[in-house]
């Protein structure tokens, strides 16, 4: 009776026990490596919010400043455009001074793009029948060349900041590959308390599916950003 019963078994209770033990050691270390590796992407989060949090304030610091440069040299363009202002009523021709006292004024100038600016205006203001006088920040892309610092900052703030959002979410799969790794050792554990073969080997079946599910899942989450093996031997 007991021969006719066993030779209807898929596995014998020895070779069911040998599977137990083998994925039993298998999903421990597989265990420890998703929990190791969630711990880095968690240190990589950190790092990466603390970096952001850096930049952002650097770039606030030099938006600030590059304001005040801006200020400056609409400070200096107030000064020449009354000048201009002056010789175009002046019944003298001072437009030798007018250029000499540019120049000098220039030369406090935070932009270089500033000076190029000022000079455009003033052609443009020539061109003008009504006696407008042009700004020279009317030109295309002088305003945001105050910026540049402050923006490339801000920008590599953002990206930084992404990449922390995408290291937490990252290592919240790997937290979950763990839980699931835990639930399979739980359910190998108890295989063998269960009287029944069939039971055993339905319940041993079903903590592989779940040990595959979880290992196939892990192995499309990325690897923290420049993961080496070798960096730490």
């Amino acid at each position: 009776m007991e021969n006719s019963i066993g030779k209807g078994r898929i596995l014998s209770e020895k070779q069911l026990e040998i599977i137990v033990a083998i994925f039993l050691g298998v999903t421990a270390l597989f265990s420890a490596w998703a929990s190791w590796i969630g711990s880095l992407h968690g240190g990589n989060q950190v790092t990466n919010y603390t970096l952001s949090n850096n930049l952002a304030s650097e770039g606030n610091s030099e938006y600030v400043a590059d304001l005040q440069h801006m200020n400056a040299d609409m400070s200096i363009w107030g000064q020449i455009s009354t000048l201009m202002v002056d010789e175009k009523f002046s019944p003298v021709d001072n437009s030798d001074k007018l250029a000499e006292k540019a120049q000098y004024l220039l030369s406090n100038a935070n932009n270089e793009g500033f000076i190029d600016a000022v000079v455009w205006a003033m052609d443009e203001t020539e061109k003008r029948d009504d006696g407008s006088i042009v700004s020279p920040f009317e030109k295309d892309g002088l305003v945001e060349s105050y910026f540049v610092d402050a923006d490339s900052l801000i920008s590599e703030s953002q990206a930084v900041l992404e990449q922390g959002k995408q290291d937490n979410s990252n290592g919240d799969a790997y937290n979950l590959v763990t839980v699931i790794y835990t639930v399979v050792l739980f359910l190998l554990g108890i295989v063998g308390t269960l009287k029944m073969m069939p039971n055993r080997e339905i319940l041993l079946g079903f903590s592989i599916l779940c040990f595959l599910i979880a290992t196939i899942y892990m192995f499309t989450i990325p690897m923290p950003t420049g993961f080496s093996l070798l960096s730490f031997f």
